[in-house]
């Protein structure tokens, strides 16, 4: 979410962003009760306590420390994934999309679903089959030779290092920014308090601690966005549900798709087309990474096996886009009535320059109706929100620093103990750096917008990979190349003159005949290596026909008996991909259906609601016998 929240504000002047948000959030500090101090400090001594109670389990072994010894339970694993995509500002961009374009704008993410069900039952077993340490060590098991290894050094240290620490710093920077105006603390009294504590809890729980800390703070987070929902709601300005959505600004920005008869066709194309036939596959972006990756990969590495893993990512999906979305939604409407366009704002809140408001500044402004207690509570969650993030992050860069870097180029004879203090070494190390960045990033946002850039276009070969022996290392390095080498053109010449959605069609379709065309007339991998990698994962398919046939002349009879494969481990036959696709489809159907459902029954739809949660119901259902027939470990 943070990534597409720095695409879909582009527009809009980043210093003017922050400088505006924190003049209205220095209204709600004045608010701050010594209750709602206390619940603050109650949390920052909860996070130390965690990290405490479980370093000496952690420490015991890398798998220990970065995949919790791969023993954690799926719906912990769950609430994980969805408590770490809750960024500081989330809100915000809901809020910002619905006054835009109303409810229907949210297809700018809802859109993601599609490649989440992707990932929980075709490539969610896979990863964890695959017994990698992290998603980066994933090029030497898929690929061969020098390049893979460079493939592995090079996407360890811009993932791991460079890509991770900006990421951090830019998060510290609105920390930064949040403290100064809501608590009066100077950038190195927000660094000491908040990323120390990060710091030190993730250096002495690691994985376990971060998780078992993102429980907590995505509790907060649903009961204090809820709570400030129903509050906002049956506030005197907007008069309860009813009021609230037959307000003439509301009633016309309900709709869940986008009709003709109402939007223009450049509208349409950019907020509901373009997502759910392009961006979804073709966009690569932290959290929504076609067929898995980072810290979502990372928790489904720690799942105690395969059905764990795909149970996890299933949750986190069904969370994600089902049920967190509401209450903020519910807000920006609500901010509709109370400040029905930006002159509102600029009346309420006279300290904020005109030039300086936007529609994104109206969740915080709703905020300041909120009473001692709940305001707490709703502050503690964005800055729990803060911190797991940055555990996540430090986590996870941590991990690919020790095993792709340390380990697997500079120390190969490491033993446990050495790797876990390497990786407690390199979680205070990334945080010092990021932190320090953080102080003097004011002025680089243009560039990490154009770094978030490189991986455009490059999102069907993570699909692919998977699934077809062709795909090698050399068309992976041309993806990336041709992807940040076209995003750099764009911001060089402004793009052509060409709008956002038609630079995206352009950087994919030449970003796909690159990598495609390096792919089947490159170098092919090393042919023991495809054997390997298919005795192990066995994806199954079309695809990898060649190399079964090929096995199956080795030494056996076909794909389940092949030349090196444990005869007690059956291969994944062709069919259960067909499965995987109607369980990606029922799931896609059940949640879109509970999502709609929820939004129906609140607008008082019952009729349609109770559809909406029959046709949910009916893809669950079907799920589950899906689910049945999935092969799992």
């Amino acid at each position: 979410m943070a990534t597409l929240r720095m695409t879909y504000q582009a527009r809009h002047s980043p210093d003017e962003y922050i400088r505006a948000n924190h003049q209205l959030l220095h209204i709600c500090s004045m608010q701050l009760s010594a209750f709602d101090w206390a619940i603050m400090a109650a949390f920052f001594l909860f996070s130390l306590g965690i990290g405490l109670f479980v370093s000496r389990r952690s420490g015991r072994s890398f798998n220990a420390f970065f995949l919790g010894g791969r023993r954690m339970p799926w719906w912990l694993l769950g609430i994980s994934m969805v408590a770490t995509t809750f960024s500081t500002d989330t809100p915000n961009l809901v809020t910002d999309i619905v006054r835009n374009n109303g409810v229907m704008g949210n297809w700018v993410w809802w859109s993601f679903l599609l490649t989440g069900m992707l990932t929980v039952f075709l490539y969610a077993r896979l990863w964890r089959r695959s017994g990698v340490l992290t998603d980066v060590e994933f090029y030497e098991l898929r690929y061969s030779g020098r390049m893979a290894a460079f493939l592995r050094g090079f996407r360890a240290v811009y993932l791991g290092i460079l890509f991770n620490i900006i990421i951090m710093a830019s998060v510290t920077l609105a920390a930064i920014k949040i403290g100064a105006v809501m608590m009066n603390w100077t950038p190195i009294q927000t660094v000491i308090i908040a990323a120390t504590i990060t710091m030190f809890y993730s250096a002495l729980g690691g994985l376990r601690g971060v998780i078992l800390t993102d429980l907590v703070q995505f509790a907060m987070a649903m009961v204090g966005s809820i709570w400030a929902a129903i509050y906002i709601i049956e506030l005197p300005e907007v008069g309860g549900l009813q009021q609230l959505l037959s307000h003439e600004n509301v009633s016309g920005t309900l709709s869940f798709f986008p009709s003709f008869d109402t939007v223009s066709l450049d509208v349409i194309v950019p907020m509901f087309i373009i997502p759910l036939a392009v961006q979804w596959w073709a966009a690569y972006y932290p959290g929504a990474e076609p067929g898995g990756g980072g810290y979502i990969v990372q928790r489904m590495l720690a799942a105690k096996n395969e059905r764990h893993a795909a149970g996890a990512t299933l949750l986190f999906n069904g969370l994600h886009y089902a049920l967190r979305p509401w209450p903020w939604i519910l807000i920006a409407l609500a901010s509709l009535i109370v400040f029905p366009d930006l002159a509102s704002i600029a009346e309420r809140f006279p300290a904020v320059p005109e030039s300086q408001v936007r529609n994104d500044l109206a969740y915080p402004a709703m905020l300041t109706y909120l009473p001692a207690g709940l305001l707490g509570l709703v502050v503690t969650s964005l800055a729990a929100a803060y911190m797991s993030t940055m555990s996540t992050q430090v986590n996870w860069g941590s991990s690919i620093i020790v095993n792709d870097l340390y380990h697997r180029f500079f120390n190969p004879n490491a033993t446990e103990e050495q790797q876990v203090w390497a990786g407690r070494l390199s979680t205070v190390v990334l945080m010092i750096v990021a932190c320090t960045l953080a102080l003097f990033l004011e002025n680089a946002l243009q560039v990490f917008n154009i770094v978030l850039q490189i991986g455009a276009g490059t999102g069907l070969i993570f699909i692919l990979r998977w699934f077809w022996w062709r795909v090698n290392a050399e068309s992976e390095l041309t993806a990336m190349i041709v992807s940040f080498s076209i995003a750099i053109l764009f911001q060089v010449v402004d793009g052509f003159g060409l709008e956002n959605w038609q630079q995206l069609l352009l950087g994919v379709g030449i970003t796909t005949v690159c990598w495609v065309s390096v792919a089947i007339f490159g170098p092919q991998t090393d042919r023991e290596v495809l054997r390997s990698f298919c005795t192990k994962i066995r994806p199954g398919g079309a695809g990898w026909k060649i190399i079964e046939q090929e096995m199956a002349g080795r030494g056996g009879s076909g794909p389940g008996e092949t030349a090196g494969l444990d005869p007690d481990r059956e291969s994944t036959p062709t069919g259960d991909i067909p499965r995987g696709l109607l369980a990606a489809l029922a799931g896609t159907v059940g949640i879109y259906g509970a999502l709609f459902a929820t939004g129906y029954f609140l607008y008082g739809q019952t009729a349609v609601g109770f559809v909406m949660l029959a046709v949910a119901c009916i893809a669950f259902v079907s799920l589950r016998r899906l689910w049945s027939k999935l092969r799992f470990e």
